[in-house]
């Protein structure tokens, strides 16, 4: 997500944070804060815990504490339709129309998608290269049904 790539695990949780309190005071946002606030609608699972503050804004989620990092979720989110918006890689806005169709939404067509999203990005830090874009689209396609 190239809006995020100078930031710092801090400096991006508190974007998240930030345009939430914007959002909900009914203040303007930039249209980053817009996709960041819409997304965490989307997330009444989240809302209260984010509206803690410094208490969401300072807690560590590792594997094995068992719980889902919940910037990680909606940044998958965010990255998703990025990738829809800019048809990149190409097909992927086809295949997440047919998932859409089938589950009856664009939010449900990417909780769909963010685990095939998830481990290419694990992947390829792993490995130390750029995630394989082929490989993860031919696992979303499979998902859409080619």
């Amino acid at each position: 997500m190239p809006f995020f790539a100078d930031q710092n695990r801090d400096q991006l949780r508190q974007m998240y944070w930030s345009a939430w309190r914007k959002y909900r005071a009914q203040e303007p946002l930039t249209p980053l804060e817009g996709q960041l606030a819409a997304v965490i609608a989307e997330h009444a699972e989240y809302v209260g815990w984010l509206e803690t503050g410094q208490q969401a804004l300072q807690t560590d989620f590792t594997p094995e504490g068992g719980r889902e990092n919940p910037f990680l979720h909606l940044g998958l989110h965010l990255a998703i339709r990025e990738q829809v918006a800019t048809n990149r890689p190409s097909g992927i806005a086809a295949a997440h129309a047919r998932l859409t169709r089938r589950f009856g939404s664009a939010h449900e067509a990417e909780h769909t998608m963010l685990e095939p999203l998830a481990e290419t990005l694990w992947e390829a830090q792993r490995l130390g290269r750029l995630p394989d874009e082929q490989a993860y689209l031919e696992k979303i396609l499979q998902l859409a049904g080619k």
